[in-house]
């Protein structure tokens, strides 16, 4: 007898339909084959299938069985094959009734005592199901939640094979598994670290402030200890907040990979990543036979933190470039091509020289100008020509640490950001433009006027400090930020005069 269930397979961060097709024949002897393309993951679910039906009270059919995952030319890879497989058994054997599965979307690992146990992508798994119309999604109780997020498909989530064979009989009743979306934004939009915790570096907050308004990398520079990691780690909590749709985007990405906290539904604050200047350029872009997402996808929407820039190699700084320009990334292999999302804010750190002291007036610097240049060189002018924002982060002298008074917090810095990226997507509302970083040559001579004062200013900055052609640029599109912050449409040369003071690269300072 032939049995059909369907079931799914994750291809990047989408999840696609599988049909997995049983037949039992009691001719020749038994064998247990598994074709369709599988990975070993899949091809190993026979002996866990085996022992979860014993197991479990059911007879597991001393027969030829060939299971058959269509279409047959897309890789199956992980253990969410194990409940259908043994379903698709138990099915086959006439213990449940063919059509009482139609209609169902199963996936789960089976453990050797016939636990149903998580597995990875089941948001991306639920957004198909109701896509392509299905009645219900039956899988492991821990995903459930996070299934459920999916308005208009019923998840079921079950704990033991036993309960699946019961409920698909009719002998158990088991209730779709709800999520309140409104309360799990709220519940899940709290960071833990707040600008109010940061002593002094008033100038560098504001920076920051800036940067976040207008969707700006940043570079900061300074020695060790002056609170750079501190400040990229609460930038963050001052992002606008996340969308629902936002939300849904990052939480399938960190469900695919399993990055996803036990019952957490959805994902509702910025995500921070600070991968390791040993990271290779597979792990920062994605990679894999199959590709996976890397560090730039798993910091979509929120902020990639490169500390320590110019230790980071070569060849993995310069694969940053074209998520950088076009917020995605496309990883080619010979089985398949895949996008992921890559749509972040960079921000990036590093000493002024190798021995970190450079211009540091408490520590004397024991570089020579050769070692001082050659480190800095390590980061190319392409990137660097990506990072609007250059900032000197000086150490923090004692009597600021030791200042009781509180500082700003990061709601209020949130609710001015807020508002100017408000004003920038009612500006660029035709454009598909979200903020003034992302801003082309049409759009710096129409929104970019500066009066004649702000012109001379911006001249003479070129002129006599140095500032480079692609600085021009870059001290626009600050100022055009600056100038929203203050809800104001016209660009003052005090606007102008701050933005140039955030290019300590162009300006030779260090």
């Amino acid at each position: 007898m032939i049995s059909k269930v369907t079931s799914s397979t994750l291809i990047g961060i989408d999840a696609y339909l599988v049909e997995v097709e049983t037949d039992i024949s009691a001719r020749g002897l038994p064998f247990f084959s598994t074709v369709g393309l599988p990975d070993m993951a899949v091809k190993e679910s026979k002996d866990r299938v085996r022992a979860a039906l014993k197991n479990t009270g059911f007879d597991f059919p001393l027969k030829q069985i060939t299971v058959n995952l269509a279409p047959a030319d897309i890789k199956k890879e992980g253990s969410a094959f194990d409940l259908p497989i043994a379903i698709g058994i138990i099915i086959a054997e006439g213990v449940i009734d063919q059509k009482r599965a139609e209609g169902y979307l199963l996936v789960g690992e089976l453990s050797l005592n016939g636990k149903v146990k998580p597995i990875r992508g089941a948001l991306s798994i639920a957004v198909t199901s109701w896509k392509k119309g299905l009645k219900g999604l039956i899988l492991p109780a821990e995903n459930a939640a996070e299934a459920a997020v999916v308005r208009g498909i019923p998840a079921y989530g079950v704990e033991t094979l036993p309960q699946v064979v019961e409920f698909l009989n009719g002998n158990l009743s088991i209730q779709p598994t709800t999520t309140d979306i409104e309360k799990a934004m709220v519940e899940n939009s709290f960071y833990q670290d707040d600008f109010s915790d940061v002593k002094g570096q008033e100038h560098v907050k504001r920076a920051i402030e800036v940067a976040a308004a207008g969707g700006h990398n940043i570079l900061m520079i300074g020695p060790p200890g002056s609170g750079k990691t501190m400040l990229a780690k609460r930038l963050p909590t001052i992002l606008p907040r996340m969308s629902f749709d936002e939300a849904l985007e990052t939480t399938k990405i960190h469900s695919v990979m399993g990055l996803l906290k036990d019952h957490q539904p959805l994902i509702a604050t910025r995500p921070f990543r600070s991968p390791h200047h040993t990271i290779s350029d597979a792990g920062m872009i994605g990679g894999g036979q199959i590709p996976k997402p890397g560090e730039v996808s798993l910091s979509h929407n929120g902020v990639l933190f490169l500390d320590e820039l110019p230790e980071f190699r070569r060849n993995v700084l310069e694969v940053l470039r074209q998520p950088l320009e076009d917020g995605d990334v496309t990883i080619s292999r010979a089985v398949t091509s895949i996008t992921y999302p890559a749509s972040f804010m960079l921000v990036a750190a590093s000493n002024p020289c190798p021995c970190g002291f450079y211009g540091d007036i408490r520590h004397e610097c024991s570089c020579t100008p050769s070692q001082i240049q050659k480190y800095r060189h390590r980061v190319s002018g392409p990137l660097l020509d990506r990072i609007d924002i250059h900032l000197e982060v000086p150490s923090v002298p004692y009597r600021e640490l030791s200042d009781t008074a509180q500082s700003e917090r990061s709601d209020n810095i949130r609710e001015r950001v807020m508002k100017a990226r408000e004003t920038q997507i009612e500006r660029f509302k035709k454009d598909r433009v979200y903020s003034n970083a992302q801003m082309r040559s049409k759009h710096l001579k129409r929104y970019c006027t500066l009066g004649p004062e702000a012109q001379r200013l911006l001249e003479i900055a070129m002129n006599k400090l140095g500032l480079s052609a692609r600085a021009y640029t870059r001290v626009l599109k600050v100022s055009r930020t600056i100038a929203d912050l203050v809800r104001r449409d016209e660009i003052l040369p005090e606007d102008v005069s701050e933005a140039i003071q955030y290019r300590s690269l162009d300006r030779g300072q260090f």
